[in-house]
């Protein structure tokens, strides 16, 4: 008997659904929300705890230089590459090896931050917040490779979607989640106590990852590069992580059109990175209250992220690769146009629920197909760590470089042009994917189906 179109559906839907209960795809999850908890600690919790230590703004404002190891992490990634963790590697394997280790620091960092108190010293607060950074993005760098290389290619997306929801989860949990429990300690335990209590509790959550770590299995992709380890003129260590690093930028350069890959990687997130860049000074200049910007953005915005991230995962494992970004990129750049509706209208909470809720969706939806487009760029598993952490450095750029000059954009225009000029900020992308697609860029890059 021939199935019917309805049944075919239902049973596509159920197999597309199905995919975020396999074991890879859970395991990614439990390590998404261990690299959610870190950031969040070293960025806006420690902020508050400062400022109720008494520190003053100016040296609060220095402290956004403690998460310069996330944007330099690419420099030691060939090492991730090229070595492996001793006693660990021969243990859990080449990747498993590394994340154990990273975890294992991240612990050991988090709970020494808490032990330190800012009133007494605002510069060992900065070495260890340094060091938390630094070990949450050595992480970061071990979770991607291991993504792209343990999910087949019709798994990438939803892993992604997974990554990206869990990751939200543990910065929530690591921000407001923080935030309430040192309100809820202080009364036994005084501020001070308060906050040592919350940071060796974050610690203890990155346990989470190192349950997901224990249950992953080590890619079959790490044969390769055991036995690239084993040959005679890779034998030494330090001369294999500088070969790694400079054959990792050949293996890329050696793709066809690599350079307007890498171009459009830096555009892709553009106008998302700007409009998103003074998103609070925006609001709160409308007359809105920090309550009332917590809610929408913490409350409702966080789960309409959750569900833009899912969305995404179900898009670009349904749809060709090329497809998947044109819905992704035109979603999240026509959807910027909202936040100019609002600054026409004024303060409307109504509205703002509307808007943000919307942003948040499309973001989410553009930002896991972004990425499943970034794995399926890094195919080679000698340099998957290596690649894959320069590609979200250059993506990194939007929000990190061009993003600098927006206060002055704003000021000089009003907002609600503002937002139109971030919006046009994503046809220079748009256009260069349409180019990409006429060059058949993406035909190798398709994700599988089963």
């Amino acid at each position: 008997m021939t199935a019917t179109p309805d049944a075919t559906s239902r049973a596509s839907i159920a197999d597309t659904l199905a995919v975020y209960l396999q074991r890879r795809v859970l395991v990614v999850l439990l390590l998404g929300f261990s690299s959610g908890l870190p950031i969040v600690l070293v960025g806006s919790t420690l902020q508050a705890w400062m400022k109720q230590s008494g520190i003053d703004i100016k040296t609060i404002g220095l402290f956004a230089a403690v998460a310069v190891p996330y944007n330099f992490k690419f420099l030691w990634a060939p090492l991730i590459d090229a070595l492996d963790v001793p006693v660990l590697g021969r243990l859990l394997g080449r990747r498993r090896g590394w994340l154990l280790f990273s975890q294992a620091w991240l612990i050991a960092a988090i709970t020494c931050l808490g032990l330190c108190d800012p009133a007494i010293s605002a510069f060992v607060i900065a070495i260890g917040a340094l060091v938390v950074a630094a070990a949450s993005a050595t992480q970061d760098i071990v979770v991607d490779a291991f993504r792209v290389e343990s999910l087949p290619e019709n798994e990438q997306a939803a892993g992604m979607a997974a990554y990206v929801a869990a990751y939200r989860v543990g910065a929530l949990v690591s921000g407001a989640g923080a935030l309430f429990l040192v309100a809820a300690f202080q009364a036994e335990l005084g501020s001070r106590g308060a906050w040592t209590a919350c940071y060796a509790l974050m610690a203890a959550l990155v346990l989470v990852g190192v349950l997901g770590t224990l249950l992953a299995w080590e890619p079959v992709a790490s044969a390769v590069a055991e036995a690239d380890h084993a040959l005679p003129a890779h034998r030494r260590p330090l001369k294999r992580a500088l070969s790694s690093a400079l054959d990792a930028f050949r293996d890329f350069l050696s793709h066809n059109l690599a350079i307007a890959a890498l171009v459009f990687v830096a555009l892709f997130k553009l106008a998302d990175a700007l409009a998103f860049a003074l998103l609070t000074p925006f609001v709160l200049d409308l007359g809105f209250s920090l309550t009332q910007l917590a809610t929408i953005r913490n409350g409702v915005g966080f789960v309409f992220a959750v569900l833009g991230g899912f969305a995404g995962g179900l898009i670009a494992r349904a749809l060709p690769l090329s497809i998947s970004l044109w819905i992704g990129g035109l979603l999240q750049t026509v959807m910027i146009l909202a936040f100019s509706w609002q600054a026409v209208v004024g303060k409307s909470l109504t509205l703002l629920t509307f808007t943000t809720t919307i942003e948040f969706f499309t973001d989410s939806v553009g930002t896991v197909i972004f990425v499943a487009y970034l794995s399926a760029l890094c195919k080679n598993p000698l340099y998957t760590a290596t690649q894959f952490a320069l590609l979200t450095a250059l993506a990194a750029l939007g929000r990190n470089v061009f993003a600098l000059p927006t206060g002055f954009i704003a000021h000089a225009v009003g907002w609600a042009w503002f937002f139109v000029i971030c919006a046009l900020a994503g046809l220079p992308a748009l256009t260069l994917l349409a180019w990409l697609q006429t060059r058949r860029h993406f035909d190798g890059l398709t994700p599988g189906k089963k």
